[in-house]
């Protein structure tokens, strides 16, 4: 124990000695009396700029080494335009918008098909049922994949659709979204589509559609049977 202890008394005579060395005793005294407040930090400012001097900027030898870059051939298509018509499209009284029931929509789609027989199988047909999308709104006309893949484009174009009077409504055709966007809405207007109406869409030439439209509240059978010689007439006119 006695031995501890002198141990002890040594190690802190041997701190005590290193401390007077560094001056750790005046060094804590000092910070203890200090009062004085710390300067505030200096503000930034911006240089102010005396003008400026275009230099040429010194190549790293690294990327002069470096072989030439790659180049990727990138084809652009002409972007596909509906030419101006003359009459501009009437403007539709939506307040009366009427839907048609299911009966009604199957009674114009026997028709189309009816007339669709009667068209022949020289070129491709189509028959579509309005409805309020096709007519309305965005005025938007999709078409079924299968019958785009095998007969329309694989690139966007301008389709022509030709009524039964023969007069030409120019269209855009959306290859990648399969369906009819700019100028169909001029040529449902026209038209007068309503929802339920069935259109026959004939493929006459690989970018022009003849086109029949059978009228959801048509039940004249001896009007619509007039239409169909007609139609089947101007088919061959064309």
């Amino acid at each position: 124990m006695v031995k501890y202890e002198e141990l002890r008394q040594k190690r802190l005579e041997e701190n005590k000695k290193r401390m007077e060395e560094l001056n750790l005793p005046l060094l804590t005294q000092a910070l203890k009396n200090s009062t004085s407040p710390k300067p505030s930090p200096m503000k930034k400012t911006k240089p102010r700029v005396i003008g400026t001097e275009l230099v040429a900027l010194r190549r790293s030898p690294r990327v002069a080494k470096s072989p030439a870059p790659e180049y990727k051939e990138v084809v652009y298509y002409e972007r596909v335009m509906i030419p101006r018509r003359l009459a501009t499209p009437t403007k539709r009284d939506m307040s009366n918008f009427a839907y048609a029931s299911d009966e009604e929509r199957a009674a114009s789609i026997e028709k189309a098909e009816k007339l669709e027989a009667s068209l022949g199988s020289d070129y491709p047909i189509l028959v579509r049922s309005m409805l309020p999308s096709h007519v309305s709104g965005g005025f938007w006309l999709g078409l079924p994949s299968n019958f785009c893949r095998k007969n329309l484009p694989r690139r966007d174009d301008t389709i022509t659709l030709i009524d039964e009077m023969g007069e030409e409504w120019p269209t855009v055709y959306l290859a990648q979204k399969k369906g009819l966007s700019g100028g169909w809405k001029k040529f449902a207007v026209d038209h007068d589509l309503a929802d339920g109406d069935a259109i026959v869409f004939h493929l006459i030439r690989p970018t022009k559609f003849k086109v029949y439209i059978i009228r959801v509240n048509n039940a004249s059978e001896s009007e619509r049977e007039e239409n169909v010689a007609a139609a089947a007439a101007l088919c061959f006119s064309v």
